[in-house]
């Protein structure tokens, strides 16, 4: 049937697949204002020009965990010959370096010589899969040092001893339990780096100078319990992510050449394998059923609450739970490119770009850190060589103020927020490819939307039949449907699927011919019929105003009217359009309760978008638009001091999704392009994820300012406390443990479901 029998305009090119687009800097992402394909991990460029030589060497580093250890690495490889580029994924403790060294043993020894073993890895080994359980420490060390300090204390306090009984004790809690802070504060001073361990080495030693022997032991015990209850907090977020991978079973029944069934390692089985998957079973690869129909829990992948119906030629993902029926299906995708991987590297890369408060932190703490320390010297060296004051109570308090005043709650804090919001947002269908997206997201006052796939399903179907002739209320149907099954517009699909579904009986059509513009025509049981749209019609001669009313109706709802007509007239005409999905208006009802306004852009004639935008209840409409158009629109609005977000499904909307504050791609759950290039991709249909993800970065920007806030304010009472002389430094170490613990499981409250 022409193109012609379509009487608006349909969004072009709607294949799912987002093209690769540069996004601009429109002042909302400050220094990383990125495009989102570049949220990779934390990356440290140490050369503008790479070498065409330049390779890529990936190690595990199991002492990696935090940025103290990343500043330290960074500092050593960047004067490093020959060292271009630096990637940190403190998740999975893998550094990647680009470099043009004849070995990487110049690598190997300079992390060595910072107290850390670098292990090579396998080119294209999978950081996440490959992960070994970390290493458990002794017990009895930490136990040995809590009971020497405590025993330290006792001694003092009662007199029971001499004071070198006293200092024995005291010596061996901080052997037992601080030997490996003091060799990371030995190293991190040789390499000029005033991190926490620094601060707490220089803090002991000067209580041990001054005779604190029994505080210098409390405070080294108390500072290890608080790291390790600190990385086990740490490990819960690392293991948010982690938990993704345990989604897919490690082995899968496959169909052998001899046609029997084999179970095997998933890692193993090859692209076209016929695999089957029982009730209860968990899929483990990508694939499109063969045979068979079951429910399948999609979760894992889409965040949808309910099991989706499954049959032949329907696409599973890996890591989904087969629930009632046995499948059959071939693997169309690797283990390591299936969607969930693609997933779990997604939210790997994510968690490595650094968000703007993790860059202010960050900032912020190279400048606080050396001041503190300058503070400190003064404290211990001022009030006595110009007031007159006690040396010993000065030296005191100028070390308690070190072990107060370290920042470690406000460094960690920060990434393990933006881990916890980024593995949250994952459980519910919703892939954020940074901290930058998920930290601005609550900024966003104006969201753009694409109507076809978007708002719409983007298949159009027929949604009314008017008979115009009594006479052919039971024929007509068949007739049309006849018709229109030999042509693949999408219109004429409609009407021959609505015949489908009614059961009716097939037609013969003779001498069948497409009529440029208008329709289509052929004769059926040797009578000529005519389908096609109003210029067709108004051709033949057969319109009347009555006919006319009825088609402008029809057509200002949106919808696309075809005509079925003999020699004498009009018999029936059917309403052809695109439906809204059922999630559509309820998700424009939440963005509005959010206190952001709606905006459609759409390909559409001006009558389907504003019948649409009325439907779901969207602010404002524009049709007729092309790619530049949609763009030129959210220009306009950040012209007018909107943050701007864009929703769209297709290539079209390219350009508008690049220019977004953000732009999420809807269905992208099997669309490896989507996931890749969007700066938040929606893992099925639902358009009410995107005030799900807003409410999710409004609860991570507040949860941001909270640690924040806590980290600066209990820092600076303790402060005041430190030079009023009443704190002693283990207070200080109770202070700076409470803080960093009270901003750790602060950031894990967003993993609650």
């Amino acid at each position: 049937m022409s193109d012609s029998l379509h009487t608006h305009k349909p969004d072009a090119g709607h294949s799912h697949k987002l093209q690769p687009v540069q996004k601009h800097d429109h002042g909302g992402h400050g220094d990383s204002c990125c495009s989102s394909k570049a949220a990779a991990p934390s990356r440290i460029m140490l050369s503008e020009t790479p070498t065409a030589g330049a390779r890529l060497s990936s190690f595990r580093i199991e002492a990696m965990d935090c940025p103290t250890e990343q500043t330290l690495i960074q500092n050593k490889l960047g004067k490093l010959s020959g060292v271009q580029q630096l990637e940190f994924n403190l998740i999975n403790r893998v550094l990647g370096v680009t470099h043009d060294l004849p070995s990487t043993t110049p690598i190997i020894e300079a992390i060595k010589s910072l107290g850390m073993h670098a292990e090579p890895m396998e080119p294209g080994a999978e950081a996440s899969a490959s992960s070994p359980e970390p290493v458990k420490k002794p017990w009895w060390p930490l136990a040995l040092s809590g009971v020497g300090a405590l025993t330290a204390e006792l001694i003092h306090f009662t007199n029971a001893a001499p004071n070198w009984v006293v200092a024995v004790i005291a010596l061996i809690s901080i052997l037992s339990g601080g030997l490996s802070t003091y060799k990371k504060g030995w190293i991190a001073l040789k390499n000029l780096n005033l991190n926490i361990n620094a601060l707490m080495s220089i803090a002991v030693t000067g209580a041990i100078l001054i005779g604190q022997w029994p505080e210098a032991a409390m405070v080294m015990f108390l500072f290890t319990v608080a790291e390790l209850i600190e990385a086990r907090s740490l490990d819960r977020a690392r293991n948010a992510i982690g938990g993704l991978m345990q989604m897919a079973p490690e082995q899968a029944t496959v169909q052998q050449a001899d046609g029997n069934w084999v179970a095997q390692p998933v890692k193993s089985i090859e692209l076209g394998a016929r695999v089957r998957v029982r009730p209860g079973e968990r899929i483990g690869l990508d694939g499109e059923v063969l045979s068979g129909s079951s429910t399948i829990d999609q979760a894992p992948i889409t965040g949808e609450s309910l099991p989706v119906e499954k049959t032949v030629g329907d696409k599973v993902f890996a890591g989904t739970i087969n629930q009632s029926g046995s499948l059959e299906y071939t693997v169309t995708a690797a283990a390591n490119n299936s969607t969930l991987a693609r997933i779990i590297h997604a939210v790997e890369q994510a968690q490595g770009a650094r968000a703007p408060t993790q860059r202010f932190v960050d900032s912020f703490s190279k400048i606080y850190t050396p001041a503190v320390f300058i503070l400190a010297l003064a404290v211990a060296v001022i009030p006595p060589l110009f007031m007159d004051a006690l040396w010993f109570d000065w030296i005191y308090r100028a070390l308690v103020l070190l072990v107060v005043a370290c920042p470690c709650a406000l460094v960690i804090s920060t990434p393990v927020t933006i881990v916890s919001g980024l593995a949250a947002a994952a459980r519910k269908g919703i892939l954020v490819k940074g901290g930058v997206y998920l930290e601005h997201g609550h900024k966003l006052d104006y969201l753009a939307l694409d109507k076809t796939g978007t708002l719409t399903h983007g298949k159009p179907v027929q949604t009314d039949y008017v008979s115009l002739d009594p006479t052919a209320d039971e024929t007509a149907p068949a007739i049309a449907a006849a018709l229109a099954g030999r042509s693949d517009h999408p219109v004429s699909l409609a009407i021959a699927n609505a015949a489908v579904d009614k059961q009716t009986k097939p037609l013969v059509v003779d001498n069948f011919e497409a009529l440029a513009g208008r329709g289509v025509r052929g004769e059926i049981n040797g009578e000529l019929y005519h389908l096609g749209n109003h210029r067709l019609v108004e051709d033949l001669g057969l319109c009347s105003p009555e006919l006319e009313e009825k088609l402008f109706a029809l057509e200002k709802q949106g919808k696309s009217v075809v005509l079925l007509l003999d020699k004498s007239g009009p018999l029936a005409l059917f309403a052809v359009a695109d439906t809204v999905k059922a999630s559509s208006r309820e998700a424009i009802q939440q963005l509005h309760a959010l206190g952001i306004k709606t905006l459609m852009l759409t390909g559409d004639n001006v009558h389907t978008a504003q019948a649409i935008a009325a439907h779901v209840g969207i602010d404002q409409a524009q049709g007729d638009l092309l790619p530049t158009d949609k763009l030129q629109a959210i220009e306009t609005l950040y012209a007018q001091g909107h943050r701007v977000g864009m929703v769209g499904d297709g290539i079209n909307d390219a350009p508008a999704l690049a220019r977004a504050e953000i732009g999420f791609a809807m269905a992208a759950a099997g669309t490896d392009t989507a996931i890749e290039t969007a700066d938040v991709a929606l893992m099925d249909d639902d358009l009410r994820k995107i005030p799900a993800f807003i409410r999710l970065s409004r609860q991570t920007s507040n949860i941001l300012k909270q640690n924040i806030a806590l980290a600066l304010v209990i820092k600076a009472i303790f402060l005041g406390v430190t030079f009023a002389g009443i704190a002693t430094m283990w207070m200080a170490v109770f202070a700076d443990m409470g803080v960093s613990l009270l901003v750790v499981f602060n950031g894990l409250r967003l993993l609650r479901k």
